[in-house]
Parts: structure tokens; sequence; C-alpha cells
């Protein structure tokens, strides 16, 4: 036993009578309520209308869980479809699995239809909703901490993370849904935890270098998805679970780098400068001048820049 190292959850399912209270569960809603308030104000003192922030979230968070359910299963298909699996367990979300690329893809998708259906441009709201979506991922894996999931291998660390023997009601073995016996059976690099300090950290790059350079038209977005590829790919690597090896990575090491590079193309070459409020949404500005409101209710709107990173 290492004598510095911190506990596991005993448990991570709770019972109200026959109910389960899942903290994989509660974590996800934790991010999404932190990720469409801090979208709401963001978007607001941006010029747009907040109430679209949440037409937004109806929209994209539906689709974007069953986008990341779809990911996890294709990329990690051996937890699921072999000989001693049980298929059924493919749509057991609240049981851990959820892959980003998917989440965001499929979420990304259902929200641009949303938009173009409402004749709103995108990019401002993708740049509204950038930090909160990592936000709200850094909240999400605590999940995986009470999941006992996504850790790395063996190792004495002073910040090692004890993973215990968890067994069901009829002393099973259960690693998710199972309690603690108390028998540590390892202490791991918690790779969940080094990706969520990481995200934190990310947050903070995008909120700092959004105000100082005055970012618009998709590049907070695109530094986004920059900056979380760019340390899930380190991190992915100190990961010991199963997954599906492409060219002798793991494919989410390989997604990583592919979409880092793409990111990084397409933030040089998106336009400088922010859009103003009349460009991101003229129908409200209009609305608001009718009313004699001024943009945002609580700040100012950021003036346009030109400023480049």
């Amino acid at each position: 036993m290492t004598l510095a190292a911190f506990p596991s959850p005993p448990q991570g399912v709770w019972y109200l009578g026959p109910i389960p209270i899942r903290a994989y569960a509660l974590c996800i809603i934790a991010g999404i309520v932190v990720a469409v308030w801090l979208t709401r104000k963001r978007y607001a003192t941006r010029g747009g209308n907040p109430e679209v922030v949440l037409d937004a979230a109806i929209v994209a968070v539906p689709a974007g869980i069953i986008g990341g359910r779809i990911y996890h299963v294709i990329t990690d298909n051996q937890k699921y479809f072999c000989e001693s699996c049980n298929p059924v367990d493919a749509l057991k979300i609240t049981n851990g699995g959820l892959g980003i690329w998917g989440a965001v893809i499929l979420g990304g998708l259902a929200v641009a239809a949303y938009f173009r259906y409402k004749k709103i441009p995108l990019a401002p709201f993708a740049d509204a909703v950038a930090p909160g979506v990592i936000l709200a991922q850094g909240i999400g894996r605590l999940g995986n901490w009470f999941n006992q999931e996504l850790y790395g291998a063996e190792t004495n660390v002073p910040w090692a993370l004890e993973i215990y023997y968890r067994v069901d009601e009829q002393g099973k073995f259960a690693p998710v849904t199972g309690t603690s016996t108390g028998e540590i059976m390892a202490t791991v690099h918690p790779t969940f935890l080094y990706e969520l300090l990481w995200n934190l950290l990310i947050f903070a790059l995008l909120m700092w270098a959004d105000k100082r350079f005055q970012l618009g038209h998709g590049r907070v977005f695109a530094l986004y998805v920059a900056g979380y590829t760019l340390g899930r790919f380190w991190i992915e690597q100190m990961r010991v679970d199963e997954a599906t090896m492409v060219f002798g990575m793991r494919i989410n090491t390989l997604v990583s780098a592919v979409v880092f590079i793409c990111a990084v193309i397409v933030f040089f070459r998106l336009k400088p400068g922010r859009e103003t409020p009349a460009e991101i949404d003229p129908t409200y500005q209009a609305s608001l001048a009718a009313a004699g409101e001024s943009v945002g209710s609580d700040e100012k709107p950021e003036t346009t820049g030109h400023a480049k990173v």
C-alpha cells in the first residue's frame, strides 16, 4: 500500500428504494448545468439572445449523449461484442463510457441544424460555448473517479489512486456498480485527474485568450479543440485499459493527433477579430433597439478587435 495514495470512492451508485442514483450521471448533469449557465452569460455579452442557449442545449444534450455513446461503443467494441460479452451492455450508458468526439460531432451537427433553421450564425455561439464545454468535461471526469475507470498503470507516486475491490449484494465482483470491500487491488496513475486538471487549464486559457485578443468567427472553439486534443494525446498514452489499436496506437491517441493538426490549421485560417452584436443576431438586436435596451443586461458588449494571436 502506498501511504500517500488517495482513495477511490467506496461506491458509485446509491439507491433510493428501487431507484439507482449514479454519481457518473450526476457529474454529467452538473457539467451540463454549469456549461449552460456560463454559455448564456458569454453569448449575451457577445450580443446574442441567451434564451437561444437553452433551446440549443435541448437539442445538443441528447444528441451529444447518443453520439458520445456510439463513438465509445465503436472504438471500444471489444467490451461489448466479444464471445463472453453481452451486447445489451452497449446501451447501458449509466455504467460509464462516452466518447467526447462522438458527443461533439453529433451534438454539433444537431446545433448547427437548429441554428440554420433559426437563421442565426453558428460561429459566435460556438465561441461562447467552448469554455463551458471543456469545463463540463472536467466536471464529468469526476464520474470516472466514482466508477473506478480511465486510470493508468500501477505506480507509487505520491498522488497514486487506490483501486478497490467492489462486490454486489451477491458478493460477485462489480467494479462499477458494487461496494468496496476495503481491499486495495492496485495503486495507479489517476489519468482521469490528469485530464480534469488539463481541462481546467485549457478553460482558463480560453477565457483569457478570448478576452485578451477579442477572438471570434469560431476561433475560440478551434482553440478549445486544439488545446483539448493536445492534452488528450499524451494522457491517452498513459491509460492501460483495453482499446482499439490502429497502426499500433490507441485509436483515441490517433484521433487526437489528427484533430489537433486540423484545429490548429483552422484556427489560423479563420478571420481575426470578433463579430459585432448585429452580425451575431440582427433580429435580436433589432428587438432590443425597439425596446430601448442595451446589449447584454449585466455587461457591456466587448468591442470588435483585430488582434491576432
